[in-house]
């Protein structure tokens, strides 16, 4: 079955391993929880990959 869509608003998150065999444990997603590519111990407000993209769609100059 194709997991894939048409619809742009529908984010799909990378699969990301969380364990300590695969490195410093990682930052969650502060928008919908996933875990992003930051590791746990980076100060501010972390994102994901698609978290990231969107919120600079949102906040990107449109004029």
């Amino acid at each position: 079955m194709d997991d894939r869509t048409d619809d742009p608003t529908r984010a799909t998150h990378p699969a990301r391993p969380h364990g300590d065999d695969v490195g410093p444990p990682y930052a969650d997603c502060v928008l919908c929880g996933e875990p992003t590519e930051y590791p746990a111990s980076r100060p501010g407000v972390t994102l994901c990959p698609v978290c990231e993209w969107q919120e600079a769609q949102r906040t990107a100059c449109s004029g």
